[in-house]
């Protein structure tokens, strides 16, 4: 008697998501069984990696990160083309770190400018990230939506506190959100159901169900995001059924494992390997719990994690 493999019976799929326009948009979603599970459904579109872009030159970032970017970090249409150029970059992500106001505080005219500049030069979907302080990032990214109203920009974060202004905007100016909530399943529910209601389609809506590194909570996230995709592909909750973005980058290239340098402590080894390392398996792991959409930075981190995708795609 032959030997058959159980499988689970999935009930639900994924929504598919297209992001961006014209040739280079690209189609997230569409999955009918858990992340790689090719055995037991579909997986028509491979995940994405956006590149990280910052719209200052970033103060933080240990020598590793920045060596790849070396004479493009003041300039954030630069450097956007130098990820396009030189390693292949099929999605970017603008980091506003200058609209902190905890930092340079940048007004809102002057953020979506630099933005338009950015989505001007490129042709690949453009994320434009906050930096989670609901006041600026209301008035940011509407004024960002506004003047890029032809561009299909994917916005976020869009948390409960800001989401009906922000959420206005993306209808208006058809414009995707990114529905932005701490660890919690009830929490990520909760909120596209506030963005439903408010009318932003299901067509305009990704999921952050905010992510961490190896080492800093990497496995409640892991479960967080584990149960969403049960909720969605098993037990048909349509409210959770929506692609998954990651923005993985900062959190692992903030951490001390990132920065201690080998004089410090020897026993932790090459430093620049440690750090692509650390973010190449974090994302990876976002990606076995059911993420769609990376957000990282090191170009050797992102071809070991493209590498990955498609030795476990390979048929």
């Amino acid at each position: 008697m032959a030997f058959e493999v159980p499988k689970t019976a999935y009930s639900g799929q994924i929504k598919e998501i297209k992001l961006g326009q014209g040739d280079k948009a690209v189609t997230v979603g569409g999955e009918s069984s858990y992340p790689f599970y090719l055995f037991e459904g579909e997986m028509p579109h491979l995940p994405r990696i956006a590149m990280e872009v910052y719209d200052c030159p970033p103060e933080e970032w240990p020598e590793a990160a920045l060596e790849p970017f070396a004479g493009v970090t003041d300039d954030p249409v630069a450097w956007a083309k130098k990820c396009l150029s030189d390693y292949g970059a099929e999605m970017i992500c603008l980091q506003l770190l200058s609209t902190d106001p905890n930092g340079l505080d940048r007004g809102a005219d002057e953020a979506a400018e630099v933005v338009k500049k950015v989505a001007d030069a490129i042709d690949v979907p453009l994320i434009v990230w906050g930096t989670a302080n609901h006041d600026k990032d209301t008035e940011v990214l509407r004024k960002v939506a506004e003047l890029c109203q032809d561009k299909s920009l994917i916005l976020g974060p869009v948390e409960e506190a800001d989401h009906k202004k922000i959420g206005a905007a993306a209808i208006g100016y058809q414009h995707t959100v990114v529905a932005s909530t701490p660890i919690d399943i009830n929490l990520a529910k909760q909120l596209t159901i506030l963005l439903g209601n408010l009318g932003v389609p299901d067509e305009l809506i990704v999921m952050d169900p905010t992510v961490s590194g190896i080492g800093y909570g990497i496995e409640y996230c892991y479960s967080v995001m584990e149960r969403m995709r049960m909720a969605a592909l098993t037990q048909q909750d349509d409210k959770l059924q929506f692609p998954i973005i990651c923005n993985i980058a900062k959190e692992t290239w903030k951490t001390k494992e990132a920065k201690i340098s080998e004089a410090e402590d020897p026993r932790m080894g090459d430093v620049k390997k440690r750090g692509i390392l650390l973010e190449a398996m974090s994302a990876m792991a976002m990606l076995l719990a059911g993420g769609d959409v990376l957000i990282m930075r090191h170009p050797e981190a992102i071809k070991l994690v493209r590498e990955m995708i498609a030795e476990l795609t390979k048929a």
